[in-house]
């Protein structure tokens, strides 16, 4: 499927505590960050490494000059912050949120998010509930006067992890939330948080390689359904995390 070039920020910081810097693990031929932006430039999403001012974080900007595309560096944890800043520096009206967390993410329907964001003029549209529960497969469209609304009243340095908390709020906001297209999507957790999920990672990773299509993916997991059994279980714990961290 033909795209017009959208921009995507990939979210990323090599301090990670569950899976330490899981970021920059073996993953192919490459590692996942790199597998991340490949992936991305594939669907035709105009990468944007998005990433910490913290020296721990330079690797990552080496990564992306080596791979030849921009980056940005901003807050160590406020996330809302940094996405408002490197909108400003690229002088972007609105952008797509790419997590490095999750390496098979689905490029069509990051186009299919912000071509929504666009004609309809929605400020965000979220994640489909699949996506949001494991999935991992699409993030936010977000416009950046209302990313620039959420951080306008906090601390440089705030913990905007949780960015729904900090988006829920804006008054008048025009939201909603994307519409799965797959009827029953099969059973998979394909975000990376424990060393299990890399463990699964890297099964699809032989399987499909690193621009496998989502509808790949689902068809290998009807086939295999037992694949969901080496990580599905850490869902809950994941999703108890969230909700404690929303908190």
């Amino acid at each position: 499927m033909t795209h017009d070039l959208i921009p995507g920020f990939i979210t990323v910081r090599t301090s990670s505590s569950r899976l330490p810097q899981k970021c920059l693990l073996p993953f192919g031929n490459c590692n996942v960050i790199t597998h991340v932006i490949r992936r991305a430039k594939y669907y035709n999403i105009d990468p944007i490494l998005c990433t910490s001012i913290d020296s721990s974080d330079d690797i990552l900007i080496d990564i992306a000059i080596k791979e030849g595309i921009k980056y940005f560096r901003g807050s160590l944890n406020n996330k809302l912050k940094r996405w408002y800043d490197c909108s400003n520096e690229y002088n972007l009206s609105f952008f797509h949120t790419i997590d490095a967390d999750d390496p098979f993410f689905d490029g069509d329907q990051m186009h299919r998010s912000i071509n929504l964001l666009k004609k309809e003029k929605f400020d965000i549209v979220c994640p489909t509930d699949f996506s949001s529960s494991g999935g991992a497969s699409v993030g936010y469209s977000l416009s950046s006067e209302v990313v620039r609304e959420a951080v306008i009243n906090l601390e440089d340095n705030t913990d905007t992890e949780m960015i729904w908390n900090y988006l829920k709020n804006i008054q008048n906001v025009k939201s909603t939330v994307l519409e799965e297209l797959t009827l029953n999507p099969p059973k998979m957790r394909l975000t990376l948080d424990y060393n299990e999920d890399y463990w699964l990672l890297n099964i699809i990773q032989r399987l499909v390689g690193t621009y496998g299509s989502r509808e790949e993916i689902n068809l290998i997991f009807e086939r295999n359904p037992d694949l969901s059994s080496i990580n599905w279980f850490l869902n809950k714990e994941w999703k108890d995390a969230q909700i404690k961290k929303s908190k």
